[in-house]
């Protein structure tokens, strides 16, 4: 049988397999395209298996808008070694997941991976356990949200190890300041937009941690409450998103920053995702 170079480089294409074992595949599959990418994709299942209990803590995060502004997704593609996550084939794949998220808007995790994977007669789950064949690690789509407002935003810190996504209430021309508010997000990993949105879970938390701290520094066990509440209020400052320190400059919060660019801006909604 004459496997060509054209076979094996369409292959190649279509999977991302290395040239060996696109034309190993062939072989097997005594010139059936179809049935080599089937070959394939029995490789990546057989090295998905092996490799079930490794972990795969490396990888990228990569957030998009949507062309009108107003949707912004953000993923994880995670793999086990830096090296792979480094690789222009990996962040390729990774941004083809990301913009077939953009582009049909899943609601879920679940519904991204059940979408098909650019033409390939593949689902995006089906794909990742074929490139895991390809590349000999585990990799595994982990993350997955968007957020919908008048305009959204995104940011991806360089090494694509972290990235953000802000959504303001408002439309315009607020790229500038949207970004300033994604970096924010980024680099100061607010709990909540504001204190009504955070958790009663946490709220008890820092209660008790106060509570804990003050009768460590000999406060009477009656004012260790009262002390407690108060250092929740700094922690509200500090932690939720509307009325930190904004970084670029700690004399105003991101609420009035937000206020000066147009009166009535605000954040509806952050996401912020990262490898650590």
């Amino acid at each position: 049988m004459n496997i060509t170079a054209a076979d094996v480089n369409k292959l190649r294409k279509q999977t991302g397999a290395g040239m060996m074992d696109c034309k190993s595949a062939l072989v097997e599959a005594n010139g059936d395209f179809e049935l080599a990418v089937d070959v394939l994709r029995k490789k990546g299942q057989k090295v998905a298996a092996k490799r079930s209990d490794r972990d795969a803590t490396e990888g990228v995060v990569l957030a998009k808008t949507s062309t009108d502004g107003k949707l912004g997704a953000i993923i994880v593609l995670n793999c086990e070694t830096d090296f792979v996550a480094k690789n222009d084939d990996f962040t390729k794949f990774a941004q083809n997941i990301l913009e077939i998220a953009v582009s049909h808007k899943p609601e879920t995790i679940e519904e991204l991976k059940s979408l098909k994977y650019n033409g390939s007669g593949l689902t995006i789950g089906e794909k990742i356990i074929e490139q895991t064949g390809v590349i000999g690690e585990k990799i595994d789509l982990s993350g997955y949200d968007t957020i919908k407002a008048d305009t959204v935003i995104t940011y991806i810190h360089p090494g694509n190890k972290l990235a953000s996504v802000v959504g303001l209430n408002k439309s315009g021309d607020f790229a500038s300041v949207g970004r300033d508010v994604a970096m924010q997000v980024a680099a100061m990993a607010p709990v909540a937009l504001d204190k009504e949105g955070v958790s009663k879970e946490i709220i008890d938390k820092e209660i008790e941690v106060g509570k804990d701290l003050a009768i460590q520094e000999g406060k009477p066990a009656d004012m260790a409450e009262k002390i407690a509440y108060g250092r929740l209020n700094k922690f509200f400052q500090e932690n939720t998103l509307l009325n930190q320190a904004f970084i670029k400059d700690n004399k105003k919060t991101i609420k009035q920053y937000l206020g000066e660019t147009e009166s009535g801006l605000s954040v509806t909604s952050f996401l912020r995702f990262s490898l650590s």
